[in-house]
């Protein structure tokens, strides 16, 4: 049995509030846009009985309000999916009067002290927008350290989910090898990686909907339930199905996400997609290696890409 951790990195794109938009706009351009966001993507789940979890970035409630984020828990566990921990601490410098003001945009930035009041923080307005106190965590742009898994060993958060090798050493800097996918218990956390796929030698690319094609993501999944892996971690975004303006539908990205969650329900025998508040039995002593590199693989997603960014992007 592998299985599969489907997390969808819910929040306020900073890039949106950055150009000044109004606040009713940031939000609908980050949480549902194109109308590909949160609710669209929360009713394909259902429509192929998956479960996913929705880390949620509460931190812009410091100048935004609770109401937004309220919001997208309440969408959320009315679906009947989890909402967890997600931290972007430059929101703790914002200001809507001044669109350039921020503090450092990664959480390995802090001290261990100063990391250990940011999750307090983020997980006291996420109860306070109504979700269950967060047994999982996400640091944004995957910026966690060690200093991090004890923070939220100390806090009584059971899983971090922040290890992203194609993203390491920064700003994803826990102490752990790139080609770690096996999750494993580290400072009192059990760390359950972001998946990743060999590109080329030595090189890795996350399993992530703008990072991937369908082949390369169903390869990834076949790849990980043959050699009997612990755990696939996926990642997307509220946002990532849309273009960047937040405007239309990405139909590359549309696309992939409907094939991805088809090729899970078809695999739900073999791979069921799992909250973290199940508390699924991960065994911590794995060494499950990634898929490796293809060029084939790669060369058609590059052209996929290309594709993406040059036409899919564009549409209106």
């Amino acid at each position: 049995m592998t299985y599969v951790f489907l997390t969808i990195d819910t929040e306020l794109a900073w890039r949106h509030h950055a150009a000044g938009l109004g606040v009713s706009l940031v939000e609908a351009r980050s949480i549902e846009p194109g109308g590909v966001g949160l609710a669209w993507q929360l009713a394909l789940l259902a429509r192929h009985g998956l479960k996913a979890t929705f880390f949620v970035d509460p931190m812009p409630a410091r100048i935004y309000g609770l109401e937004p984020f309220a919001r997208i828990v309440d969408a959320v566990v009315a679906a009947g999916q989890e909402v967890q921990l997600h931290l972007h601490p430059n929101w703790t410098k914002a200001a809507i009067a001044d669109r350039a003001a921020h503090a450092s945009f990664e959480l390995i930035d802090y001290s261990a002290h100063a990391q250990r009041e940011l999750i307090t923080e983020a997980a006291a307005l996420l109860v306070a927008a109504g979700a269950p106190p967060p047994v999982a965590f996400r640091s944004g742009s995957y910026s966690a350290n060690d200093d991090t898994l004890a923070a939220l060993a100390a806090l009584g958060i059971a899983y971090d989910s922040s290890h992203n090798g194609a993203h390491h050493p920064w700003p994803s800097a826990i102490g752990l090898a790139p080609s770690r996918i096996a999750p494993v218990a580290r400072h009192g956390v059990v760390e359950v990686p972001v998946t990743v796929i060999e590109d080329q030698a030595g090189a890795w690319r996350n399993f992530q909907i703008c990072a991937l094609s369908a082949g390369e993501m169903r390869a990834a999944l076949d790849h990980a339930i043959a050699e009997q892996h612990v755990a696939t971690t996926i990642v997307g975004h509220s946002f990532e199905l849309a273009n960047r303006a937040g405007t239309a539908p990405n139909r590359v990205h549309v696309r992939r996400f409907e094939q991805l969650c088809a090729l899970l329900a078809e695999r739900q025998d073999v791979a069921p997609t799992v909250h973290f508040a199940d508390r699924p039995t991960l065994p911590l002593d794995r060494t499950d290696a990634p898929l490796p590199a293809s060029r084939w693989r790669r060369g058609k997603r590059q052209a996929e890409q290309l594709w993406s960014n040059l036409v899919a992007e564009r549409a209106a």
